[in-house]
């Protein structure tokens, strides 16, 4: 195995300065192989109301300029553990959800014949159902773990069954998730009823709400979702606005009352061990950011997403 190519050294070349690429790593066409690949979508076809995720990849990855080769929190140096490559955006029609959808399955097929795994920056949530149907032809069905505000299992917006809040449901429906191994983190704000809640159930999924974390701590939350997925083929699925406005003003729908951006960092570090096969964060519209706030999240929970897969790399 030849060693892996590192992000540009910032004691070399400012951080402000060089390659726009996320956390400054090398481009897939400057590597031999990837076995990590940050991957933009940025698509927000499929909002319901304030768009702008389709500026989202950009954003974090000019955040993520201020990233460092070492994640003391995970205990491991990505970067060095595995070749982890930006591995650009996947271009789509931002006129046709179909098409869009049809795309991104397709680019993420491709990305990954070789066993790279993908860590994508969205874009709004529809991209997650593609994305599942891609890796359900590799692994079978997948274990997901969902932290968002919403449910993002409702049937349709306006007679549309493709959008930012129905990925779930699609993915449930055609079969791509193991119904045994499901749970939303970080739920929180008004329903539309409680049949709402019912038909997540009816899905397979367990619901860990923004409260339960603040009453239940940390590592209670991150032991039992790790017991929930054991070792499946695992997604996890991050909507930045899991995060409290306060922590992630620059997203399409937020509520009230969300984890803080340290609550969310520590439940990832604790799924070290699972068996992660692809992630994504997604949801950051930079029009409604301030001072990077949500970027840098973004970012950072990125990171440590690379960081658990590579720490997979690595046993």
């Amino acid at each position: 195995m030849t060693t892996p190519i590192g992000p540009v050294d910032s004691s070399r070349v400012p951080r402000f300065a060089g390659p726009a690429t996320f956390a400054r790593l090398p481009r897939l066409d400057e590597v031999e192989r990837a076995d990590i690949a940050v991957v933009g979508v940025p698509f927000d076809t499929g909002v319901s109301y304030r768009p702008g995720a389709r500026f989202g990849p950009s954003a974090i990855r000019e955040a993520g300029r201020l990233l460092r080769p070492y994640n003391p929190g995970a205990g491991i140096a990505p970067f060095a553990a595995a070749q982890v490559v930006d591995g650009g955006d996947i271009a789509v029609n931002p006129y046709s959800v179909q098409d869009a959808v049809e795309a991104i399955d397709a680019g993420a097929a491709a990305l990954t014949a070789s066993g790279t795994r993908l860590v994508v920056l969205g874009g709004d949530h529809t991209i997650a159902l593609p994305l599942l149907r891609a890796l359900h032809r590799r692994h079978g069905p997948i274990a997901l773990l969902h932290f968002d505000a919403h449910l993002d299992t409702w049937d349709t917006y306006f007679g549309e069954p493709y959008t930012h809040g129905t990925p779930f449901r699609r993915a449930a429906e055609e079969g791509l998730l193991d119904g045994d191994a499901l749970c939303h983190v970080g739920i929180r704000g008004p329903l539309y009823g409680e049949r709402d809640l019912a038909d997540d159930r009816r899905f397979g999924f367990g619901i860990v709400t923004a409260a339960d974390v603040l009453r239940r701590g940390v590592d209670e939350v991150a032991a039992a979702l790790r017991e929930r997925v054991g070792d499946r083929p695992l997604y996890v699925s991050v909507d930045i606005d899991v995060l409290d406005p306060a922590h992630a003003p620059g997203t399409g729908t937020p509520e009230a009352g969300g984890l803080t951006s340290r609550e969310l960092l520590e439940i990832l570090r604790g799924l070290a061990g699972c068996r992660l096969v692809g992630a994504d964060v997604v949801e950051v519209a930079p029009a409604y950011d301030h001072a990077q706030i949500t970027a840098t999240a973004a970012a950072h929970v990125a990171y440590d997403l690379v960081s658990l897969l590579a720490l997979d790399e690595r046993r």
